[in-house]
């Protein structure tokens, strides 16, 4: 995962307007045209889903924050109606939302809950009118609530009763945590400010193992039969890279416990801190109430679906000697070792600084990894490779180079000639990013070379449209990543550091052939 410790949005707050009550009442309607907007008696806006007015089931409304809005009152289809207003302090009553949804022709009568962002934790039924009000502390619990009344079963969605009792288990066992980068270093690398402690970055499985075992150790479950209900969000827009990666190592950390897991996530804005992070909320539910779900795809997987964990058999049809490939990728790692300090140095300049640092702990990993391997079996070695560098090696970077290797390593499997499996490669690696063509990211060198190569064959040839590739990215405006967010002058004249770095280890390969 890539660490971005200093300001990461564009814009201010201000000129985002995230104060503004009426913000999204606005907005919204233009998202999604069957939306209706209600104006109360004191001029608040309530957003009604005319949809759900035939709906069975308990209805389901929101009331948010302004300035913390969360992304999971926008793209949850099961809400009746939302509004949003200044945290902490009441907008409207659940009564009146009640009111308004009676005369907008919603079945009231089959209950309302009305769950509201507040500064204290409460649960108030008004049993006669079968309206049940509850507030949560902040935004990452009104989200997990909101993901877990879409999650639960049919039967409990369509009775009160049993939804008020979900919420109960919801308020004896929820706990949280937070996690933030952190601009200063702890050991040799970025840190992370734990709920527990500050502590170096080394990986996102860490990292996550290490928020999940609190929160496990916060509140045991007691009794069999349990679900764990899990929802993660992302705070000031990490990835869907990143977003994955963090969904993976939550999964994964359940499935090695053998526990069983219902995970959701949601994408928050801090209007009090711009550093990145994420938040992981955590309650145990009776499984009559709610359905565990496999385990999610790993991010760091083949096109066709398979695990970078699960080894294929079969034999390459693209022979290759133990010597000739470990020379090669020797004299790769080598060259990206060596070339660390300028990179480092680029990445100052327009990035995090991070990026010398993780392609050179990539390089010392794949030269400790191939000593006892055996690279005349490359497809096979690749995907031990995959599996070691996502637990070793961290950063935006590696996460694309393991899914670049990963599939790499099943396109040899078939592919006729070396070429076209690095084409392959890169069109699984197309999947998962937004980066394209001039957009001053590693893919200005790569792109470059692997279709030279395809069209080509001659890997001089390649590498030459590579440099080109790199070089152009001296004079390209970044539209992703950390450098999108400086003036144009301050990347102009420096090449994007992924970008070069990724155009040594070619250097470096194409050398010793």
């Amino acid at each position: 995962m890539s660490l971005v410790v200093e300001p990461t949005r564009p814009y201010t707050h201000q000129q985002l307007q995230l104060d503004d009550p009426k913000r999204w009442s606005r907005l919204f309607p233009l998202m999604r045209p069957s939306i209706k907007t209600v104006e109360t008696s004191d001029g608040q806006t309530i957003v009604l889903d005319p949809t759900l007015a035939k709906s069975k089931d308990v209805l389901i409304t929101a009331i948010g924050s302004a300035g913390n809005f969360s992304s999971k009152i926008l793209s949850e289809s099961h809400l009746a109606a939302f509004t949003t207003g200044q945290f902490g302090r009441p907008v409207v009553s659940a009564s009146e939302i009640a009111k308004i949804l009676k005369e907008n022709g919603f079945p009231t009568e089959n209950g309302l809950i009305v769950v509201r962002s507040s500064l204290k934790q409460d649960l108030e039924v008004q049993a006669e009118s079968k309206v049940l009000e509850f507030a949560v502390v902040g935004e990452l619990k009104l989200d997990h609530i909101l993901s877990l009344l879409f999650a639960t079963k049919p039967e409990v969605k369509s009775s009160f009763d049993r939804t008020r009792a979900l919420l109960e288990y919801f308020v004896k066992s929820a706990a949280r945590t937070n996690s933030a980068f952190h601009e200063k270093k702890t050991g040799n690398g970025p840190s992370v400010i734990h709920a527990v402690e500050t502590a170096e970055f080394n990986s996102a499985k860490k990292s996550i193992d290490k928020d999940l075992g609190h929160l496990l150790s916060s509140r045991p479950p007691m009794g069999d039969g349990l679900v764990y209900s899990v929802h993660y969000s992302d705070v000031n827009g990490l990835s869907r890279l990143e977003n994955n990666i963090l969904a993976h190592g939550v999964s994964e950390y359940f499935a090695n416990k053998n526990l069983p897991l219902y995970l959701t996530q949601s994408t928050i804005l801090d209007s009090h801190s711009h550093a990145r992070g994420w938040s992981i909320s955590f309650c145990t539910i009776p499984a009559e109430y709610l359905t565990p779900q496999a385990k999610p795809k790993n991010p760091l997987s083949n096109t066709a679906g398979t695990s970078t964990t699960t080894k294929r058999s079969g034999i390459s049809k693209i022979l290759l000697t133990d010597s000739q490939v470990r020379k090669i990728i020797t004299a790769g790692c080598e060259r990206v070792i060596k070339e660390e300090p300028t990179i480092t140095e680029y990445d100052t300049i327009v990035g995090d600084g991070d990026c010398g640092y993780t392609l050179r702990d990539g390089g010392r990993q794949v030269l400790s990894f191939i000593k006892d391997a055996d690279l005349s079996t490359l497809p096979s070695t690749l995907s031990g490779l995959v599996d070691d560098l996502e637990v070793n090696m961290g950063g935006t970077s590696g996460a694309l180079y393991c899914i670049f290797l990963s599939s790499l390593s099943q396109q040899l499997y078939e592919a006729p000639a070396f070429a076209d499996a690095l084409k392959g490669a890169l069109d699984s690696l197309m999947m998962y990013t937004r980066a394209r063509l001039g957009d001053r990211t590693c893919l200005d060198c790569l792109i470059p070379f692997v279709e030279t190569l395809k069209e080509s064959g001659e890997a001089k040839k390649a590498l030459g449209e590579a440099q080109k590739g790199v070089e152009s990215t001296k004079k390209l405006e970044a539209k992703l990543g950390r450098s999108s967010y400086l003036d144009e002058s301050a990347t102009r004249g420096v090449p994007d550091p992924g970008a070069y770095g990724l155009l040594m280890l070619l250097e470096g390969m194409v050398s010793a052939q």
